[in-house]
């Protein structure tokens, strides 16, 4: 439906808007959706309410919300012409103005006021552009304060509570006529003010200081502070109308005469493109895919370390929720890397859901039975799930070691490290890497400037170099844990990352798979009693040597190093001397050493002589000298050993403690049941009960899709069709009011309805439903029974019955009116 007359309001306007452009401005702002508007006034007036024209200024371009902030400044309505002379100047380029800047505004003018069209922002023809109120409250100047692009108040603001006299010596002052007419007054100083000619004359006329004055205050704030008896360059300026009086002590420069000192720009330096992301270095892909592969294969590993260093029960929980710093500590250690790398592998895996709490009562950490699953993938499937997990994920692992709104430490796992904006970040900046030439590494700082380029209000600075801001240190954060994760490599981002972002995680696995290493069944065993495994290992064997040895240093080749600890450690889990020497026969690719032999037959005979049970716990030995000797030792006082027996002895201490004391003394005792058992400890035996992973914590409501947007359009136009529909009221009714609900008595309603179903014409009709909440409707009555009317409902696009007695009242619709 095409307009013939301009729209006098924000509602007319929308009204004019074909369905896509709806589909559109709901698109855009989500928030609007939520409940569904009833018709298109509801929706003009929820567009204008300062939290949700808030939220669309925040998702507002540089260019497009200097836009809107020009529009502000000028007066209401204001043509084309005028915004872009506020955008482009006079004329009277001071040097920071080039010609060039202004054909790239005149361009992108076009581009960032449609942006503003469509999200209800701005409303009118391009000969009376109109900036919503609320936006115009949020972003204009007032006597109270400067707008964003530093301009004070109008003349005819900073004046409104100035007495006449004063106006007529600042009149005369100037040099115009006397009037006493304080409206005129102020027409004829704001004239002034914006007459290029004699506003020039005029400060020719000033003193140099004075327009030094001027020249602090004309980019912003436009406030200055006086004393009762003001240097003479500002008494100048004051008694000229070039400084108005805000209070006592305080001075503004009016926006007309700070518009003339700025060549008629509202911005200082308008940014109508976006700054491009410069490039560092240029890398070969190939290089990049390389050195990204093998950091996504470190990454898997080291998830996976982790994991497997908390299989019996990681650490246990805070009060508050969290890891405690000693335990960060701790698994910094472990994995031998920084701590706040630590705490970016330990959120990884809690965001991926292979890592949850316990839910005992001492609450702990432990690997998820999805974990399991997990690890029985191949490599690439592994990595494809980490960095799947970690784009979508709200956790900012960044913040671990700083502190919150009250000043209390972020922990790891803690729950105050969710930041909604950290998913739109993320990929905001991978995306930015991938408009780039396959190798090239982005220069960092000119990232964090296009960042500010397309959102800046949503952090909580904008200056060049200032990081302070929440999406600047989310994205310098994204850079970092893109080189640690393998997204990027040098740099650059990766092949298979692209795969990633563009196809999905299959694609991404297929593209790292052949750069990925096979798994080797075999390690090359040497004389030091170590093993050098040349590459990443097949499961069985890589679980296998890790409990019968201990990691010495990780990187393209690992070295294993076996100890008396670690074959005891092996044994404990249930393997035989003979196990272990088949075991490294099969995998060896070089002889089995004899110190190596030698180290585990030692450890295999000593192993389980000393039994250790409940009584509080005992010893128990076939050899007396093996018991005498325990005796014997001073380091035994703490076990609080005694002779029960010549083969036993009890303790006062729990089995557990007795059996590491025993440990530490040197012996290799071995843990039996209640039936006299060697017990075995199985390694990974503990996991939590089934978890999901943790949601991602929305910023704001979702995005809608097709579907429900085009249900939200049909349904605002109907509700508007019933609302603006032209109907007849009843010759002895009164006229009803326009949005007000018809009232007929029941007989009128129901004869009405009946012979609407005759004639099958359609009503107009008010109806309360079960809750109380009153709709207008309009129907096509198709059968009315037992207090009932069946009917097709224009509004809800479907046939409905509706109860008669609930009807307030109908009214026929007018004869050129469409349903």
């Amino acid at each position: 439906m095409g307009m013939t007359t301009p729209p006098r309001t924000l509602a007319e306007a929308l009204r004019a808007r074909d369905d896509e452009s709806l589909a559109g401005l709901l698109r855009a702002r989500p928030d609007l959706l939520n409940p569904v508007p009833g018709d298109i006034t509801q929706l003009a007036t929820r567009a204008g309410t300062r939290a949700s024209v808030v939220r669309a200024l925040e998702h507002l371009d540089r260019f497009a919300l200097q836009t809107a902030e020009a529009l502000a400044v000028a007066a209401d309505p204001a043509p084309y012409e005028t915004l872009l002379g506020l955008l482009t100047g006079d004329g009277r380029d001071d040097g920071e103005h080039h010609d060039d800047a202004g054909a790239a505004i005149a361009d992108a003018l076009p581009g960032a006021l449609a942006t503003l069209r469509e999200q209800a922002l701005v409303w009118g023809e391009d000969d009376r552009l109109r900036l919503v109120r609320t936006a115009r409250e949020i972003l204009a100047p007032s006597p109270q304060h400067a707008s964003p692009t530093g301009l004070g108040p109008t003349v005819a603001e900073a004046t409104s509570g100035m007495s006449p006299g004063r106006l007529q010596e600042i009149l005369a002052a100037a040099g115009l006529p006397a009037t006493h007419d304080p409206v005129s007054a102020v027409a004829a100083l704001s004239t002034l003010f914006t007459d290029r000619a004699r506003m020039g004359a005029l400060l020719d006329t000033a003193p140099a200081e004075a327009l030094s004055v001027l020249d602090r205050l004309v980019w912003g704030p436009p406030y200055g502070e006086v004393t009762p008896n003001p240097t003479p360059p500002v008494k100048w300026l004051r008694d000229h109308g070039l400084l108005l009086p805000v209070s006592t002590r305080t001075v503004v420069l009016p926006r007309e005469a700070a518009l003339h000192l700025r060549a008629g720009r509202a911005h200082r330096v308008p940014e109508p493109r976006p700054p491009a992301v410069e490039a560092v270095a240029e890398r070969d892909p190939q290089a990049v895919d390389g050195a990204a592969a093998g950091q996504a294969l470190l990454a898997v590993n080291t998830v996976e370390e982790l994991l497997k260093g908390w299989n019996g029960g990681g650490p246990a929980i805070l009060r508050a929720g969290g890891l405690s710093v000693r335990e960060l500590k701790r698994t910094a250690t472990a994995l031998e890397v920084p701590e706040q790398v630590a705490a970016f592998w330990v959120e990884l895996a809690y965001a991926a859901g292979l890592l949850a709490s316990d839910g005992e009562a001492d609450e702990r950490y432990a690997p998820t039975p999805a974990y399991d699953d997990w690890a029985e993938l191949p490599a690439q499937e592994r990595w494809t799930a980490l960095a799947t997990a970690w784009l979508a994920a709200t956790r900012t692992p960044g913040l671990v070691g700083g502190q919150d709104a009250k000043g209390r430490a972020l922990s790891a796992l803690g729950p105050e490290l969710d930041r909604s904006a950290a998913p739109e970040v993320r990929h905001r900046v991978l995306a930015l890497l991938a408009d780039l030439a396959p190798g090239t590494a982005p220069d960092p700082e000119t990232v964090l400037a296009r960042l500010r380029w397309e959102r800046p209000l949503r952090g909580a600075s904008v200056s060049p170099g200032d990081t302070t801001d929440l999406r600047s240190r989310i994205a310098l954060w994204t850079l970092n844990e893109s080189e640690l994760l393998g997204v990027t490599g040098r740099g650059a981002l990766a092949t298979h990352t692209r795969a990633l972002l563009d196809t999905g995680p299959a694609e991404a696995a297929a593209l790292l798979a052949p750069l990925i290493p096979e798994p080797l069944d075999h390690v090359l065993l040497q004389a030091d009693l170590t093993a050098v495994a040349p590459g990443p290992l097949e499961r069985p064997l890589a679980d296998m040597l890790s409990a019968l040895a201990d990691i010495e240093s990780k990187g393209g080749a690992t070295v294993y190093r076996f100890t008396p600890g670690s074959v005891r450690r092996a044994l404990d889990a249930g393997q035989s001397a003979a196990d272990l020497h088949a075991f490294l026969a099969a995998h060896s690719r070089t002889p089995v050493p004899q110190p190596l032999s030698y180290l585990i037959d030692d450890v295999a005979r000593r192993h389980g002589h000393l039994r250790i049970g409940a009584a509080s716990s005992y010893v128990r030995c076939d050899d007396e000298a093996v018991l005498n000797e325990i005796l014997a030792d001073k380091r035994s006082v703490t076990l609080r050993l005694r002779r029960l027996a010549p083969t036993a002895l009890a303790a006062q201490i729990d089995p557990a403690s007795l059996l590491e004391g025993l440990r530490e003394m040197g012996y290799a005792p071995a843990a039996e049941s209640a039936e006299g058992d060697v017990l075995i400890t199985r390694a990974g035996a503990r996991r939590t009960p089934p978890r999901t992973a943790p949601v991602p914590v929305p910023e704001g409501p979702p995005l809608p899709d097709a579907t429900l947007l085009g249900a939200a359009v049909r349904a605002i136009r109907a509700g508007d069709t019933a609302a603006t529909v032209v109907r007849k009221d009843a010759p002895e009714a009164p006229a009803t009011e326009p949005g007000a609900l018809p009232r007929t008595t029941s007989a009128e309603t129901l004869a009405t309805v009946q012979a609407a179903a005759m004639t099958g014409s359609a009503l107009w009709i008010g109806y309360v439903n079960a809750d109380g909440a009153a709709s207008q409707r309009v129907i096509a009555p198709v059968r009315v029974e037992g207090g009932f009317v069946t009917a097709y409902d224009h509004t809800a696009d479907e046939v409905r019955t509706y109860p008669l007695h609930r009807i307030t009242g109908v009214a026929e619709l007018a004869d050129d009116a469409t349903a």
